[in-house]
């Protein structure tokens, strides 16, 4: 059975960093790249970052360029996004998203089903 588990998300205050991590089990995960995307209550999705499955290329929006960083430790089959200086505009659920060995970030379409994705961690920036 495949599982992408989030966790790592809480309530920080501007300024403040966290780390979210993405565990997963039960599929080939070296195969896959792996994404982090975002919705706010009443917004689309928004693409955050992705990591390839082969030369660990990355991706980041224009709107979290710079503060945050994702990784991957294949060995652990688990994917970090490390989230730095928070602006209280990050707030939102966060959910990670396998594809095999491809995934775009850049825009994701409605109604767009990734080859599996986890339940999301909620991310509350306070100002």
């Amino acid at each position: 059975e495949v599982h992408l588990v989030e966790s790592g998300g809480g309530l920080v205050q501007a300024g403040g960093s966290l780390r979210l991590s993405c565990a997963a089990s039960g599929f080939t995960f070296d195969d896959y790249a792996i994404g982090w995307f975002r919705q706010a209550p009443g917004k689309e999705r928004e693409g955050v970052s992705s990591i390839s499955s082969s030369d660990g290329s990355t991706y980041y929006a224009d709107s979290v360029k710079g503060r945050f960083i994702i990784s991957r430790d294949n060995a652990k089959k688990t994917v970090y996004l490390q989230m730095d200086r928070l602006k209280p505009e990050d707030t939102a659920v966060y959910y990670c998203a396998a594809n095999r060995y491809t995934i775009v970030m850049a825009y994701i379409k409605p109604g767009y089903e990734f080859d599996y994705q986890g339940q999301g961690t909620q991310v509350t920036v306070s100002s």
